[in-house]
C-alpha cells in the first residue's frame, strides 16, 4: 500500500515535515510504500476557476506549467495522503490551498477520484488558529467521500523555532498513533475497495 505525504510549509526540515514523518515511521514499518514531497516554497498557482476540468474531463487540470498534474498523480496512485501545513493566519500556506482547490476539484467533476482514500491533516502552529487550518484541510476529505481516521487528539503539534516541535511530547505521540490508525483503516478496507459506492 502507498502513503504520500505533503509538506505545505516552505521549511523543508521544520515543524511540519517533522510531524509528518512522526506519522510515516509506523506506516514504513508495517510495509506501506512512503513518500514525503516538499510542496511548500516552490510554484503552485491557485485555480482559476476555468470549469476545463469539468468540461474535458481527463483527470488533469488544463494549467500544466506547474506542479499541480505531478503531484495530482501521486495523489491518485496513493492509498492514503497526509496533506501538512504550518498555520499561517489561522489556516494552510497558499501553496496547499491551491493544491487542495485545483486538486480536489478535478478529482470531484471527474467522478469522485479520491473516494475511498484515507485522508488526515496534520497542522504545526505556534500559538493558535490550528484546528480552523486542520478543518480546512479534511473539508476537502470529507466532500470527497474519504475515509478520515481518527487519533488521540487533533492532529496538532506546537513549535515556532524549527524542531520545538520535538518537545512537544504529545503531539509526537498522537501523530504516531495516527500513522498506526492509517495502517489499520488501509488494511481494513483494501479488501472491499471494489465495491465503495460511486458518487
Amino acid at each position: 500500500m502507498k502513503v504520500l505525504a505533503i509538506n505545505g510549509s516552505p521549511r523543508k526540515n521544520g515543524n511540519t515535515a517533522q510531524l509528518l514523518q512522526e506519522v510515516l515511521a509506523p506506516l514504513q514499518t508495517a510495509g506501506w510504500e512512503t513518500e514525503l514531497v516538499q510542496l511548500g516554497g516552490k510554484k503552485i498557482q491557485g485555480c482559476r476557476g476555468c470549469g476545463k476540468c469539468a468540461e474535458l474531463k481527463n483527470g488533469r487540470c488544463v494549467f500544466d506549467n506547474d506542479l499541480l498534474n505531478e503531484l495530482l498523480e501521486k495523489m491518485l496512485a496513493a492509498d492514503a495522503m497526509i496533506l501538512g501545513t504550518p498555520c499561517y493566519f489561522t489556516d494552510m500556506t497558499a501553496e496547499l490551498k491551491a493544491l487542495v482547490d485545483r486538486a480536489g476539484y478535478v478529482a470531484y467533476v471527474n467522478g469522485g477520484l479520491f473516494q475511498g482514500k484515507i485522508g488526515a491533516a496534520v497542522v504545526a502552529a505556534a500559538r493558535a488558529g490550528a484546528t480552523h487550518a486542520y478543518d480546512s484541510i479534511n473539508h476537502m476529505f470529507l466532500m470527497s467521500k474519504m475515509l478520515v481516521p481518527g487519533s488521540t487528539y487533533w492532529n496538532l503539534g506546537y513549535g515556532h523555532a524549527e524542531g520545538d516541535v520535538q518537545q512537544d511530547s504529545f503531539a509526537l505521540d498522537n501523530m504516531r498513533q495516527l500513522g498506526r490508525a492509517i495502517d489499520w483503516l488501509g488494511k481494513a478496507v483494501a479488501p472491499h475497495m471494489a465495491s465503495y459506492p460511486a458518487v
